[in-house]
């Protein structure tokens, strides 16, 4: 009898189906030579620090740090049931191999082997490792069951995180309550990600704007500005300059043709981002929503690094972008490339966030409206992903006025490509130097032109920007 447990009792029940496990017991299901049973979570979790010395129900900074020799474990109040059910499973007499089906990540891993090592259990291990919770993806999994040693190091990756989580966060705590007579929670991650947000808000706060003025000359092909003045009468004096030569001198006239490339397809981090900065999402809500999408099998599995799909996936693209195409209501453009998506040797444990093949039998309508959003996102990505270039020109003009230097850029979209699947619009940054500009084939070095017009704008400088989820992912 082989004892599988998934991390979630939904998605036991979504293996328990596929493997004819019909038979509904107290905490698992049965049927077909399997038992499916679940976790809540985690089930065992570190001890608290007074379980290694009753002295420690008292923080004091004489104390610290406290760095056990042997970490202990306990299992939590509230799971207590769950995982008695699960240790009388891993001890039954008829259960001669135990699958760890818990998501197929550090984090599963981790969870299930808890369970496993605070049961006792010695039997053999297998392991499920899919990146989607589709039947024929389940099936597959199945047939091709891992040894589950072969994850051993991903496991003491998981451990080494979660001891670190817990002698920085118990001693830190503990040390900083104790000097300042007041609870301050102190996190491996959490406190340094905090002590950047408030450096960046100190740094807005403190920020005084400063005036700037910029000599613009307009021409018959266009406005080139200045370097930024501080002192407005600098920039009037060259504006009278300018005003009485009349002319400008050519240094530079440039223009090229660039591609910019489609985008990879998303991974966790990179999803995260576009969700917050597209549809204002915390990095939690999206891995939230990805999460639900991946267990109603209409995304492939969301905790990823990975931007690009296996070898083996190639024939299966067309199908997917067909279906990618009926969820989003968008199309890619008419050139694509599907290889440039497909690159086993760039995927470690799982491959890029897609849809599934499964994805157009779900009624969207029914959806939460986060995850109906975050889907649309990832089909519109896999779409854009396979798209042509952005095809655009771009024009760089400089030129001389009483020994100043004066100078604008353009650029004109020649085909959208990708950038053209969702439509969306661009924020256009506040630059001088970013502006209209007509055709410059005929312009060489040295040439002159008109200047029709001259003025003097001015201007403030800003602060810089509060941290966003896409801001501080970014760097």
């Amino acid at each position: 009898m082989n004892l599988v447990i998934a991390e979630k009792p939904s998605v036991a029940q979504s293996i328990a189906k596929v493997l004819g496990c019909n038979d509904k017991q107290d905490g698992y299901l049965s049927g077909g030579g399997y038992l499916v049973s679940w976790c809540v979570g985690h089930l065992v979790e570190l001890a608290e620090p007074e379980t290694y010395d009753s002295k420690y129900e008292t923080w004091k900074k004489e104390d610290l740090p406290i760095i056990p020799d042997v970490f202990q474990y306990q299992v939590t109040a509230a799971t207590r049931k769950q995982f008695k059910v699960l240790k009388d499973l891993l001890h039954r007499d008829d259960v001669d191999c135990v699958t760890n089906a818990c998501d197929a990540g550090r984090e599963g891993e981790l969870i299930f082997r808890l369970v496993y090592d605070e049961a006792k259990c010695n039997k053999p291990m297998k392991r499920l490792w899919i990146s989607s919770m589709e039947d024929e993806a389940i099936r597959d999994g199945f047939a091709g069951l891992k040894d589950g040693q072969k994850y051993d190091r991903l496991y003491e990756a998981a451990l080494c995180r979660e001891r670190a989580d817990w002698i920085v966060g118990i001693n830190a705590t503990r040390l900083f309550s104790s000097l300042y007579g007041q609870t301050l929670n102190v996190g491996r991650v959490m406190t340094p990600t905090l002590a950047l947000t408030v450096a960046r808000e100190a740094e807005i706060r403190a920020f005084r704007p400063e005036d700037f003025y910029t000599v613009i000359l307009s021409t018959e092909i266009g406005d080139l500005g200045s370097k930024r003045f501080s002192d407005r009468e600098e920039a009037k004096e060259l504006l009278i300059k300018c005003t009485l030569a009349g002319k400008l001198t050519i240094t530079k006239a440039e223009k090229k043709e660039k591609q910019e490339k489609a985008p990879a397809l998303f991974d966790l981090t990179t999803l995260q981002r576009e969700a917050n900065k597209r549809l204002g999402y915390t990095a939690q809500q999206t891995l939230d929503y990805t999460q639900s999408l991946y267990e109603k099998k209409l995304v492939s599995y969301p905790r990823t690094d990975s931007r690009y799909l296996t070898d083996d996936m190639e024939a299966s693209l067309p199908n997917l972008i067909a279906k990618a195409e009926r969820v989003s209501g968008l199309k890619p453009t008419e050139a694509q490339d599907h290889h440039c998506v497909i690159n086993s040797k760039k995927v470690t444990d799982h491959h890029a966030i897609i849809p599934t093949a499964s994805v157009d039998k779900a009624d969207l309508s029914e959806l939460p409206t986060g995850e109906r959003e975050v889907l649309r996102l990832i089909a519109t990505r896999l779409l854009e992903a396979v798209s042509s270039p952005c095809i655009y020109a771009e024009v760089v003009l400089e030129g001389e006025c009483e020994n100043e230097r004066f100078g604008a850029k353009g650029k004109t979209v020649i085909d959208a490509g990708w950038k053209g699947v969702a439509k969306i619009s661009e924020k256009k940054k506040d630059n001088p130097d970013d502006t209209p500009l007509g055709d410059i084939s005929s312009l060489h070095e040295g040439d002159e032109i008109k200047i029709t017009q001259a003025g003097v704008k001015a201007g403030k400088t800003t602060p810089p920007k509060s941290y966003t989820e896409d801001l501080y992912c970014k760097g």
